[in-house]
C-alpha cells in the first residue's frame, strides 16, 4: 500500500473509535510508557492532540511528566515555513487552537531541538522497522532531523505496526512505538 492509501486506512480506523475507546487506549499507552527506561531525562517534547482527528489524548502522559517534575516542551507549527518552534510548558502558558485545531502555545520560552532528550511523536501508521507516516506535511521529519543524536523518538499509536511501509530518505525512524498492548523497539 502506498502512503496515501495507508493514511486513508488509518484515519478511517481512528474515526471508528468511540470517545471511550480513545480515552481507555490513551490511558493504556501512558501506563505502558512507564515501562520504558526514559524517566531519568529532563527535557520531554510532547504533542497536544487534535481532538477532531481523534488523536491520542496525551494528557495522561503530561500528568506523568508533571508528576515527575520534568521540563515539558510543546510545539507550535508554522504552516508557511513548514517548521515548528518549541516552547516550555509552564503554569501560565496560554494555549490557543490554530486554524487546524492544534492546541499551541501563544508565546513563551523557546527551547532548541538540541536540548530535547525524548520526543513523543504523533503518527498515523508505522511499520515493524520504526518507519512512520504522519499527515504528509513533513513537520516532524524536519524537526527530528535537528534533534541531538542521542534523543529518543517514541511514537504513540492506537494500533499495531504494518509489516513494511515505503519510506523516503528524509523520513526519520522511531526508536520505540507505544501501543495500548505493547512497546515496539526498533
Amino acid at each position: 500500500m502506498d502512503k496515501q492509501a495507508l493514511r486513508k486506512k488509518y484515519l478511517k480506523r481512528r474515526e471508528e473509535l468511540s470517545e471511550n475507546e480513545i480515552d481507555e487506549r490513551s490511558l493504556a499507552i501512558a501506563n505502558k510508557a512507564l515501562e520504558l527506561n526514559i524517566w531519568d531525562k529532563t527535557y520531554y517534547h510532547i504533542f497536544l492532540p487534535i481532538e477532531s482527528k481523534k488523536e491520542i489524548d496525551t494528557s495522561y502522559l503530561l500528568h506523568i511528566l508533571q508528576g515527575r517534575d520534568k521540563s515539558i516542551i510543546i510545539p507550535k507549527a508554522n504552516f508557511e515555513t513548514g517548521e515548528m518552534s518549541h516552547y516550555l510548558l509552564q503554569e501560565n502558558t496560554k494555549l490557543v487552537a490554530s486554524k487546524y485545531g492544534i492546541p499551541e502555545p501563544e508565546e513563551g520560552i523557546i527551547v532548541t531541538e538540541k536540548q530535547l532528550e525524548v520526543v513523543f511523536v504523533p503518527l498515523l501508521v508505522y511499520d515493524s522497522s520504526g518507519n512512520r507516516i504522519g499527515y504528509g506535511k513533513g513537520f516532524y521529519d524536519r524537526f527530528l532531523a535537528k534533534c541531538a543524536e542521542n534523543c529518543l523518538f517514541i511514537g504513540l499509536s492506537f494500533f499495531s505496526p504494518e509489516e513494511k511501509i515505503l519510506y523516503e530518505n528524509i523520513d526519520i525512524p522511531l526508536h520505540y512505538c507505544i501501543t495500548p498492548e505493547k512497546i515496539y523497539s526498533f
